[in-house]
């Protein structure tokens, strides 16, 4: 059985502390390589590529069907994603790619060393300031995902594999928004 408490790094366990240095992150082109093949399976065995937004959209059509079924049945947007009220959302794919990224990230940051308990912040900012930064930033990729007609994965990895050029101008301009905004909130980090 795997003994979890031994990958939990704390700050202040100081015994023992060269057993707790977390393994040094894989090459990035043999992991972009096999991102590469897993893409390339997602097409062969399923048709279509890879994606996370679509399982979100999926989960919330769903829940919000069993709340509110004639609002979901008559807006354009929910009722393409349930039908007659008896879809499963267990039936959709990319909610159990989405476990699994979860489960597979979690697990290699176990393996490695790396799972800790503590928030990455800059010196010149509170805990309070990083969440409220994190929820706001994650909150407009969330809206950008749904306006882009797709997420980062799905758009990067799936459109941009397949030549669209649609996907290749979202992620021109998630680096042009990402380097822009950058200098706004350096201060958070420096």
């Amino acid at each position: 059985m795997l003994n979890l408490k031994k990958y939990f790094v704390h700050d202040d366990d100081h015994s023992d502390h060269k057993s707790h240095e977390p393994k040094p992150y894989s090459n990035p082109y043999l992991v972009g390589f096999g991102l590469g093949l897993v893409l390339l399976a997602a097409f062969i065995i399923m048709g279509r590529g890879l994606g996370a937004s679509g399982a979100v959209t999926t989960l919330i059509s769903v829940g919000l069907d069993k709340v509110a079924h004639e609002h979901t049945a008559s807006n354009h947007f929910f009722s393409k994603y349930i039908s007659d009220g008896t879809f499963n959302p267990l039936k959709d794919w990319l909610l159990f790619e989405v476990i699994g990224v979860l489960f597979g990230g979690f697990l290699s940051g176990i393996l490695a060393g790396r799972v800790k308990f503590k928030t990455e912040m800059g010196p010149r900012t509170t805990v309070k300031k990083r969440f409220i930064f994190a929820f706001i930033g994650g909150s407009l990729m969330g809206i950008g995902a749904k306006f882009a007609r797709g997420c980062t994965s799905g758009q990067a990895l799936s459109g941009g594999a397949l030549l669209n050029f649609g996907s290749w101008a979202f992620m021109i301009m998630v680096f042009v928004g990402a380097y822009a905004m950058a200098y706004f909130v350096r201060r958070q980090w420096t």
